[in-house]
């Protein structure tokens, strides 16, 4: 037997990154089990979409806290890796972080490649025969001497060298913009055909806006819906940037070691939609990044709203559709032109080269989304200022004006039974 724990609310590796999850008590299941919640397989036409291919002979590089490739559901899907953080393990297959921070990149993996343990177990990924590519970061508390930002752009460069043709980043920076050291790594992959798809963020864990990489030009960030097609409040950001939604709650994925997680976040919602651009390059290895966006985008189911919406994107992921529609050619990558973004709006940047021995400063500082949004009880008691405007003083406004309303109530009867005496 193995243990499905229940993983509150996934991160989207944060800052240039962080993660975590919360794992609460655990229950028990079996490996059948965990296939019966794979619902996005049917659901998402990913089922459908594999008697076309299963995504054999596409790399997809996870640019995330680790891969664990000894797991039984991902016998063979990881074919090479490295780590850029300084503190992993050479072949990128050492979890780095904390609880779920560790676990995050090998859940990741495989809800994107999973193999399962048999016909009808274990986890099943959304391209079951695409092979990954493990750059393992380390991020938080976890993190050595090498920037985050330095980290990501290195990850980068190493998956397209390396023979991706997928990059997925399951991980935000919280902010719209990202260092220069990301416009040549990100131009670089766009240079040699790669496509890369980016977590939206969790809105329940501070993330209100989609920040970077999705925010990138050219980059297909996902939103996360929950079972029922509809936005997820908690696990989805939103923003002009998004190119599609997937399911990103009720999630299960494989643990490094082995055991099952059931978590929620756009952390688990972009592998699915790598595992779907994987599927369609391994069905249409003729076509170039842009044509493989468009059959992502095009092929979307309606949503509510205008298309393409801030919550949203353009729809609904059909794996099924954007594997076997006929859709016309496009030379533009749908999802904007990231050279032509920094021709625009980096004419007026300074160069900030660190000085010789002086390590670069993150412009952000890297930190997990928790599960959920959590206070301290001595944060409450310290005399701070964000607990006194956030909790001390609308308690003593409420206090008082109730404290004022039970005196009148106490003068109002006091005085209506003196009335009564007298009459």
């Amino acid at each position: 037997m193995t243990r499905l724990g229940r993983a509150a609310t996934a991160v989207a590796l944060a800052g240039v990154l962080g993660l975590a999850a919360a794992v609460a008590p655990s229950t028990v299941a079996h490996a059948d089990q965990v296939r019966d919640l794979e619902y996005w397989l049917n659901d998402y036409g990913f089922a459908q979409a594999w008697q076309t291919t299963k995504g054999a002979g596409v790399k997809v590089a996870v640019i995330d806290t680790g891969v664990d490739g000894s797991v039984p559901d991902l016998a063979g899907a990881v074919v090479g890796g490295t780590d850029v953080s300084g503190v992993g393990a050479a072949n990128g297959q050492k979890p780095l972080g904390d609880a779920g921070s560790a676990d995050h990149g090998t859940w990741v993996a495989s809800l994107l490649a999973g193999r399962g343990t048999g016909p009808d177990s274990g986890v099943l990924g959304a391209a079951p025969e695409a092979s990954i590519l493990t750059a393992s970061v380390a991020l938080g508390s976890a993190s050595g001497a090498i920037g985050s930002d330095e980290q990501i752009a290195s990850a980068v460069h190493w998956a397209v060298d390396n023979g991706a043709k997928v990059i997925n980043m399951s991980l935000t920076r919280n902010t719209l913009d990202w260092p220069t050291s990301w416009d040549d790594a990100f131009q670089y992959a766009f240079e040699h055909d790669v496509v890369v798809v980016a977590a939206a963020g969790n809105r329940g864990s501070g993330t209100t806006e989609v920040g970077a990489p999705a925010t990138i030009p050219g980059v297909v960030a996902v939103a996360g819906v929950d079972r029922q097609g509809q936005a997820s409040f908690d696990a989805s950001s939103q923003g002009i940037t998004i190119a599609v939604s997937a399911p990103s709650e009720q999630l299960v994925g494989v643990s490094p070691g082995g055991g099952y997680v059931q978590w929620a976040g756009t952390s688990g919602a972009t592998p699915l939609v790598a595992g779907a651009v994987a599927l369609i390059r391994a069905a249409h290895p003729e076509l170039k990044a842009p044509d493989v966006i468009e059959r992502l985008i095009k092929t979307a189911r309606a949503a509510p709203g205008t298309v393409p919406s801030p919550i949203y994107g353009y729809g609904l992921l059909d794996a099924a559709a954007a594997v076997t529609a006929k859709v016309p050619h496009v030379s533009a990558n749908p999802m904007g032109d990231l050279t032509e973004w920094i021709r625009i709006h980096r004419r007026a940047d300074v160069p900030t080269t660190p000085a010789p021995g002086v390590a670069p400063v993150p412009t952000s500082t890297p930190r997990a989304l928790p599960a959920e949004p959590t206070a301290r009880v001595d944060q409450l008691l310290w005399p701070q200022w964000s607990a006194f405007t956030g909790f001390w003083l609308p308690f003593s406004l409420i206090t008082g004006f109730a404290a004022l309303v039970a005196l009148g109530g106490v003068g109002a009867f006091r005085h209506f039974r003196g009335t009564v005496s007298r009459e």
